[in-house]
């Protein structure tokens, strides 16, 4: 054998052995026990949520104001997946959108839910370039709407009206309000809603009840209205919040009308990244660092 056939057998076993490793990564993933993720990232004064569900579905709620969300997909997901089912922009203002555009330039997004609320924005221009190149099947949020994905489903409580093409200076009280359902447990998306949204939803809404409760607009005192937290009565809160931010957030009396109702408190910027698992049954808190 010349030295010309023994550099492509080389090559051809060189080859097979990274295809074998490859196959015996994607084994062992596929091997894991199921249950439910629900990541809340540390992302700074902004939002952004991973899900996966048992079956492999991938979804993410808002990316953040910049693009460490990249960053942080990049540890929850193996090298070789490229693709997140379901992004979800609950309102396109800045640190909850401008990270998803990042997104969309990384990943293969199969499927997009938002509003369809108009911003005068680079951010949001540049939204809406990049969701007409990605060529995702575009679905617009309203209240009553249902998605089910495998054994874990979505209700859209908020918006109560569509939302398509109306301009708006402030998008945080048009927000997508989601409830996940995954056996019985359940946990509350509140986008940036003030309490006057609240309040139409403790009204109107009969299904608010939940054991986990994203605090609405990172802790700030226009969200978190005590008859709010009353019907939603959520044993864990979880503030996506940063460190030392100029706002002020969480403001006091939000964290003081949590604790009235002995409410576990978690937050970003004094936990980091805060895991849910869950099983359907039970749920637990991990990942998470003092």
């Amino acid at each position: 054998m010349n030295f010309k056939d023994k550099k492509f057998v080389l090559g051809v076993l060189i080859g097979l052995l990274i295809f074998n490793i490859l196959a015996w990564f994607v084994v062992y993933d596929l091997s894991k026990i199921r249950y439910l993720e629900v990541i809340f990232f540390d992302v700074a004064q902004g939002d952004a949520i991973f899900i996966k569900t048992p079956q492999g579905h991938q979804i993410l709620i808002d990316g953040g104001p910049d693009s460490v969300i990249l960053e942080k997909l990049g540890k929850e997901l193996p090298f070789y997946d490229r693709t997140i089912d379901l992004v979800i922009l609950t309102h396109p203002e800045s640190d909850h959108l401008t990270g998803l555009l990042d997104v969309l330039r990384s990943y293969k997004v199969k499927n997009i839910l938002w509003t369809g609320v108009i911003r005068d924005t680079s951010a949001f221009k540049k939204w809406q370039e990049l969701i007409e190149k990605e060529k995702a099947e575009i679905f617009l949020a309203k209240a009553g709407k249902k998605i089910i994905i495998g054994k874990t489903s979505f209700e859209i409580l908020f918006p109560f009206e569509n939302l398509e093409n109306k301009s708006v200076k402030d998008a945080n009280n048009t927000s997508i309000v989601l409830r996940l359902d995954f056996g019985e447990i359940s946990l509350l998306f509140t986008g940036d809603i003030y309490k006057s949204a609240e309040r139409e939803l403790f009204s109107l809404a009969k299904q608010l009840d939940t054991d986990v409760l994203k605090v609405g607009h990172h802790g700030s005192k226009t969200s978190t209205a005590e008859e709010f937290i009353i019907g939603v009565s959520p044993e864990i809160a979880v503030i996506s919040v940063g460190r030392d931010n100029s706002y002020g957030h969480p403001h006091q009396e939000t964290l003081d009308t949590l604790e009235k109702y002995g409410i576990s408190i978690f937050r970003t910027d004094f936990n980091g990244d805060i895991k849910i698992i869950s099983n359907g049954i039970n749920y637990a808190v991990s990942n998470f660092q003092n």
